[in-house]
């Protein structure tokens, strides 16, 4: 791979951002966070799963992002009888008449540079194996066939989670999972208006960047600066272990690589404790997100704030007024009479998660007339659990 110099990586990210990104963001209502995701994932070399249901913009999504980089896509809608050759592309029948089993891949998944696989886990044996090696290697295979693939990211999506051993194998190919919903209520009209210009073409900017200048910034993954935040991410990890959540020493290694891209997002060859934002994204079960992003956030409070943080560091904090809104809702249930015991429990855990979301507002004022509801709460409801 060939070397850069610093001053083309800090061209190449803010490039990345501002001509790839940060339109996106503007096209899509409510879509930053998978955004700012796929930017990472983009750069770290590493693949992408979205949880969510049909019709939120996921493959709408991929393809925005392939248009500006201006590279190859290919999306393809898993069924558990999709075949090998719907993914790989058939056997080249002239090269099958000679005696050779050569694959024709135009136009397929080993010739993209961005892949997008809905339904990922409808995913059945037959493809399994040599879906495994493309997500994980980026190399296809089949027999004796074998050839490096040119892919920056591999897009899943699904509306469920794995539930069994083979699946849950494909699923830790993704390093990183996020959720993708319908937006609220209150932009659904934001929604309306951008998705009319998307639907009807109106909006065909050609701004982007190479697909070759994103894997020169790919290749400068090995320059950034990690040495200050060993310490910290292996206590983060020690952590999270702690916490109940599997994370390998082999994730723990990759995850590096989204670190790394963080910086590099930023313009920067050194990462620094507000690229730890990356972990909150390694969930593997719907669960574990709440907890997760509480033990992020931790970790992000005791770093200082600068404008070199990439923004996903400082935009996860909640709602205050949201917050409110569900205290008071919970105060109006905790004064009903005929409340039952195990009622009672249920209310005191979903108290205890909203003390503790409480805590990541980042306004004084706002958090202490938080803490103040959730005091009252606790006298109503009784002794903590």
């Amino acid at each position: 791979m060939q070397q850069i110099q610093n001053g083309e990586v800090l061209e190449l990210g803010k490039r990345l951002v501002g001509q790839v990104l940060d339109p996106m963001k503007r096209r899509f209502v409510g879509k930053d966070e998978i955004v700012d995701l796929m930017g990472v994932a983009l750069v770290a070399g590493e693949n992408l799963f979205l949880l969510g249901p049909p019709g939120t913009a996921k493959s709408a999504l991929v393809f925005e992002l392939g248009r500006r980089l201006r590279g190859p896509v290919f999306e393809y809608l898993l069924t558990r009888f999709t075949e090998p050759n719907e993914l790989f592309g058939p056997f080249d029948i002239r090269r099958l008449r000679e005696g050779e089993l050569v694959t024709n891949t135009e136009g397929m998944l080993p010739e993209a540079s961005l892949v997008f696989l809905d339904e990922l886990l409808n995913s059945n044996s037959a493809i399994l194996n040599s879906l495994l090696m493309a997500l994980n290697e980026r190399v296809f295979r089949r027999g004796r066939e074998k050839r490096d693939m040119p892919t920056l990211i591999v897009v899943g999506a699904s509306n469920r989670l794995p539930e069994d051993e083979a699946l849950g194998a494909l699923f830790d190919r993704f390093l990183l999972r996020v959720t993708c919903d319908n937006v609220p209520a209150d932009r659904l009209t934001e929604v309306l208006d951008r998705g009319w210009a998307l639907d009807l073409g109106l909006d065909q900017t050609e701004a982007g960047v190479d697909v070759d200048d994103v894997r020169r910034l790919h290749g400068a993954l090995g320059t950034v600066d990690l040495a200050e935040l060993r310490r910290p991410i292996a206590d983060l990890v020690i952590r999270l272990r702690h916490a109940g959540l599997a994370v390998s020493d082999r994730r723990a290694v990759k995850l590096q690589r989204l670190v790394a891209a963080s910086a590099l997002l930023c313009g920067r060859q050194r990462a620094i404790a507000s690229d730890l934002w990356v972990f909150r994204y390694i969930w593997d079960t719907v669960e574990q997100q709440e907890v997760l992003a509480a033990i992020v956030q931790d970790v992000l409070k005791s770093a200082e704030a600068t404008p070199a943080d990439h923004p996903r560091a400082r935009n996860n904090a909640p709602d205050p007024e949201a917050l409110a809104r569900e205290l008071q809702d919970l105060q109006t249930r905790a004064g009903d009479a005929s409340l039952s015991e195990a009622d009672r429990a249920v209310l005191k855990d979903n108290l205890g998660l909203l003390a503790a979301r409480c805590q990541w507002v980042m306004h004084e004022p706002h958090r202490e007339a938080l803490d103040r509801q959730v005091e009252q709460l606790w006298a109503t409801l009784g002794d903590r659990p």
